[in-house]
């Protein structure tokens, strides 16, 4: 099977990325090769002999930043392996647009010319950032996970990829298992409804009748005031 979409991920800790995509529904798409994911070791792109990637910043501060050098060579190295002219390249940022499903569905396809090529180049930065000539020169989008700051991109690029690979054809196990979570579906601006496995009661505390009843009908409309409520209750910025 060909991957549905490839994430080549631009990184220091290569390891870090490859062992977290081994595991569970990520694993068994990366073994299925629904999708397949990347790591490219910077440091392999190092300007001499001791594998210097980073060095500090002109004009002072505290920090190491990432030199352009070994960044735009991995990015190179990619682009020649995939022979593609221009594919995209997500520099992961505190800076970047906020990463939501609106967005992972694009990047899953859905909306994203570039995306539907197939091919993603992912891009972790760390120590103090980066030198904005790898910004000028090869990235092409942003992506926040949210207004926090992390001690690598890695984190982010995995929370990117996870996203986004369950929304490619074949990775759940039901392709209607991500319908009606929250921010997706028909009521996309709803968190999920409450959900309830056996026993019936637990510690004195009952699965609400209604699901027991078997009217799938009363059921669907039960769900939906529910997603209402709990959204009101946990998320009023929602609606």
């Amino acid at each position: 099977m060909t991957a549905s979409v490839t994430f080549h991920v631009l990184t220091l800790f290569p390891e870090m990325i490859r062992e977290a995509v081994s595991y569970s529904i990520l694993g068994r798409a990366v073994k299925a090769g629904t999708i397949r994911v990347n790591p490219v070791n910077i440091r392999d792109f190092a300007v001499n002999k001791h594998g210097q990637v980073d060095d500090a910043p002109y004009g002072g501060g505290a920090g190491m930043v990432l030199m352009a050098a070994p960044v735009c060579d991995a990015y190179e190295y990619v682009k020649k392996q995939i022979q593609a002219k221009s594919p995209p390249v997500i520099y992961l940022s505190p800076q970047g647009r906020v990463f939501n499903q609106a967005v992972a569905r694009e990047l899953a396809g859905g909306e994203s010319t570039n995306a539907r090529a197939g091919e993603i180049i992912l891009l972790c930065g760390h120590y103090e950032g980066i030198d904005e000539r790898i910004i000028e020169e090869i990235v092409t989008d942003e992506i926040s996970v949210g207004d926090y700051v992390l001690t690598g991109g890695e984190p982010a690029a995995l929370v990117l990829i996870d996203a986004v690979s369950r929304l490619i054809p074949g990775v759940l196990g039901k392709e209607a298992s991500h319908q009606d979570e929250s921010f997706s579906g028909a009521g996309a601006n709803l968190l999920e409804y409450p959900h309830y496995t056996r026993p019936a009661v637990f510690r004195g505390r009952e699965v609400p009748e209604i699901l027991l009843s078997g009217h799938h009908a009363q059921i669907e409309k039960w769900r939906r005031e529910q997603s209402v409520e709990r959204t009101k209750s946990k998320r009023p910025d929602l609606l």
